[in-house]
C-alpha cells in the first residue's frame, strides 16, 4: 500500500512541510538561494491538474506559471521538505500574504510519486486568472532545465520545451531587490542536493511585480 507523508505540526504551525515545486523553484539554484535548507523528497506528479501561464511579470517579460483543473493530465515536479524559516523566504519570494493580496496563496493537494507513495504537500497558485498567455522562452527554458536537472520524466520535459512561448523584449531575468535569498556561498549543508557556491546572488520572482 501507498505511504501518505504529512507535515510535522509544532505549536499549530508546521515545523518542517512538504512542499511541490512545479514551475522555476524546479532548479536547483535557485531553490538554494531562497531555502538554506530545502531537501528533495521525491518526484511526483499533481494528477487532473495542467500546467498554465497567466498574468505578467516584469522580472521574465512574460506570464508566470499555474496550475488548472484538467481531467487526465499530470503536472510533475519536485517535493521539497522545507523548514519553517524556509517556508517564510519562499512565502516572500513568490508574494504570497496572508492577507490574501499577493499574486499566489497556499493550495493543498496529495501528489504521486513513481514509486506508489503519496505526499500531502503545498504549492503555490495563481489567484487572480484571466485569459492565458505565453511565458518568455527564457523563462520556459528556465522551467526545463530545472525540470531535466531533477530528472522528471524525459517526456514531460519534452513538453515543457515545445509549450509556446514568446521571447523577451529585454534582458531577462530582471533583479527583483525585495526578495530576501541568500548570498553567494552561504550555508547549504542540507540542502537535497549540494550545489557549488553560486558565483552571485540571483533575484528572480515568480510573483507578479503588478501589485495593481
Amino acid at each position: 500500500m501507498a505511504g501518505t507523508s504529512n507535515p510535522s505540526i509544532l505549536n499549530g504551525k508546521p515545523d518542517e512541510l512538504f512542499y511541490f515545486a512545479y514551475g522555476s523553484n524546479m532548479n536547483k539554484e535557485q531553490i538554494s538561494a531562497r531555502c538554506a535548507k530545502a531537501k528533495v523528497v521525491a518526484v511526483a506528479k499533481l494528477s487532473d491538474f495542467q500546467l498554465a501561464f497567466f498574468g505578467h511579470s516584469v522580472v521574465w517579460d512574460g506570464a508566470e506559471e499555474t496550475v488548472v483543473p484538467s481531467p487526465s493530465h499530470d503536472v510533475w515536479g519536485v517535493v521539497y521538505q522545507l523548514s519553517a524559516s524556509d517556508q517564510e523566504r519562499l512565502d516572500d519570494a513568490q508574494g504570497a500574504r496572508l492577507d490574501g493580496s499577493g499574486p499566489y496563496f497556499h493550495f493543498p493537494a496529495t501528489v504521486t510519486a513513481a514509486d506508489g507513495s503519496s505526499y500531502s504537500v503545498l504549492l503555490f497558485k495563481k489567484d487572480s486568472l484571466g485569459r492565458r498567455l505565453k511565458p518568455s522562452q527564457e523563462y520556459l527554458s528556465f522551467i526545463a532545465q530545472g525540470a531535466a536537472d531533477r530528472e522528471l520524466p524525459a517526456a514531460y520535459v519534452e513538453a515543457l520545451r515545445t509549450m509556446e512561448s514568446a521571447k523577451a523584449k529585454y534582458t531577462v531575468p530582471r533583479a527583483n531587490k525585495s526578495v530576501r535569498e541568500f548570498p553567494s556561498g552561504g550555508d547549504c549543508s542540507q540542502c537535497g542536493d549540494t550545489p557549488a557556491a553560486p558565483s552571485k546572488v540571483i533575484n528572480i520572482s515568480l510573483g507578479s511585480e503588478d501589485r495593481s
